[in-house]
């Protein structure tokens, strides 16, 4: 029997070393940075297995299918770039036929991106240490491929494209798409425009780009969560929300007061950190709060799954009332909230919310008062709401032959903002949205969820017809009803 050698048992076990980072992507990384994949970092562990189990179709969701978008929220200097990187090499070394699309926030940011996950592919060699062209020798950047832009590996004519947001991807297609940081800071995050911009490129250029091979590609969205309205936010209040996987990590936990990676950075730093920065940027930046979600006036609504009922099933409601805003501009929109009333608190029942003109909204808002079978409906307006109560009125009768509805209108004097913001705290606590509103009434849902305590609000109207509920309920109305 033949005794191997010290030699030989090191060469067999470097083999099996890099035979398993062939097969495992936290391995690969680990083999090639052993300096920065360190044991203890366990949310790099958490990141690269992910990351893994997305591209072998091991990462599955709630109905078995598997997981083929995923976004990634981190904070700084934590080594999402640097992985992502590792993971663009490792695909291309076991399959030299995939195509990368990699986005940034400019060319210059795409262009490192690519030239780093180049680099490493062509790392030459240093005494014992182990590179690239050891696990996957028979992958080569194709000679003559000098741009970083854009380049291919040996026998193929496309396998990396990086571009920045906004610039030119056409005529190339991908099997993988990757975005990374698409936002470049706190200052372009609350530019309603750029962000518009970024979700008009994404939605209109980038998702375009899908290889011609067929398939659905991959795509990885890697991003500081700076708003709700950034691309995550968009896509997670999107219909598609479900169709991805959302790693967030969060740099200290309060829940166990620990930080993510203390040698990436500690309690200590963390802290002074919080003090030198401005509060919202810090919290987008190293929390993954969004930095509108920090500002907004309503923090949370409370839902129901059922209407309060009694011991035999009956529906307990006092009243079912309506109140609506209609639009006073052009540009607002037309609010109007059908409710039940049960010890003090209102259950909505149904929302029209929409900017289409009176001929659209006076019958609408008619068939959902006969709908729900509304007793009092309040019309709140300084422009036309005589007239908009009216015509509502006469539909009833018209087209649903009922006077059960004893419609109202009056004009309301008080402050706007002023009232919105002092029965905010009613409305959080006191009033009941079914569970599946966000789906039910998506515009009106986006209007609570984002109205600003302070600063630039596009429109009031949802948060104006909420509170006038409240301020019924409450019989706080110092309004004088008119008719």
């Amino acid at each position: 029997m033949h005794n191997l050698s010290e030699m030989e048992i090191k060469h067999l076990s470097n083999e099996a070393y890099l035979e398993l980072a062939r097969r495992l992507f936290y391995d690969y990384c680990s083999l090639t940075s052993p300096e920065f994949y360190l044991q203890e970092r366990t949310h790099l562990q958490e990141l690269c297995n992910i990351l893994h189990c997305l591209y072998t179709g091991q990462l599955l969701k709630p109905d078995g299918t598997p997981y083929k978008k995923i976004m990634i929220n981190m904070p700084p200097q934590h080594g999402k770039s640097r992985t992502l990187i590792k993971f663009c090499q490792w695909v291309l070394g076991k399959n030299n036929e995939e195509r990368i699309i990699s986005c940034s926030y400019n060319d210059n940011a795409a262009h490192d991106f690519s030239r780093y996950t180049r680099d490493g592919i062509q790392e030459k060699k240093l005494e014992d240490e182990i590179v690239f062209s050891d696990i996957f020798p028979e992958t080569k950047i194709k000679q003559g491929n000098a741009a970083y832009d854009e380049w291919a590996l040996e026998d193929q004519h496309f396998n990396y494209l990086g571009a920045g947001i906004g610039g030119s991807i056409t005529g190339k297609g991908g099997t993988i798409l990757i975005i990374d940081d698409p936002i470049k800071s706190a200052e372009v995050a609350m530019n309603e425009n750029a962000l518009d911009n970024i979700w008009k490129w994404y939605t209109s250029t980038f998702l375009s780009r899908v290889s011609a091979k067929g398939g659905e590609p991959l795509e990885i969205t890697v991003m500081t969560r700076w708003s709700k309205n950034d691309l995550c936010g968009r896509i997670l209040a999107g219909e598609k929300a479900n169709d991805w996987y959302v790693l967030s990590m969060k740099a200290y936990d309060e829940k166990t007061n620990s930080m993510l990676c203390p040698e990436l950075l500690n309690k200590s730093r963390y802290e002074t950190l919080k003090s030198m920065m401005m509060m919202e940027i810090f919290l987008a930046n190293y929390q993954n709060e969004p930095i509108d979600l920090k500002g907004r006036l309503y923090q949370s609504f409370k839902t129901y799954t059922d209407y309060p009922r009694d011991e035999k099933g009956k529906i307990l409601f006092e009243s079912i009332k309506n109140y609506t805003d209609t639009a006073d501009e052009g540009a607002d929109y037309l609010c109007s909230i059908n409710y039940g009333v049960y010890q003090g608190e209102a259950y909505i029942l149904n929302i029209l919310y929409t900017k289409e003109p009176m001929e659209f909204t006076e019958p609408e808002t008619a068939k959902m008062l006969n709908e729900d079978s509304v007793t009092s409906a309040i019309i709140e307006s300084n422009n036309g709401g005589r007239g908009f109560a009216r015509n509502v009125e006469r539909l009833l009768w018209e087209i649903h032959k009922t006077r059960r509805t004893m419609v109202k209108w009056f004009h309301q004097s008080d402050n706007k903002i002023s009232r919105i913001l002092t029965n905010s705290s009613f409305v959080q606590n006191h009033i009941y949205f079914p569970v599946n509103w966000k789906d039910k009434w998506p515009g009106y849902y986006k209007a609570m969820s984002t109205y600003q305590k302070e600063g630039k609000n596009k429109h009031d109207d949802a948060p104006d017809a909420t509170t006038g509920v409240a301020e019924t309920i409450n019989k706080k109305n110092s309004i004088e009803i008119l008719t």
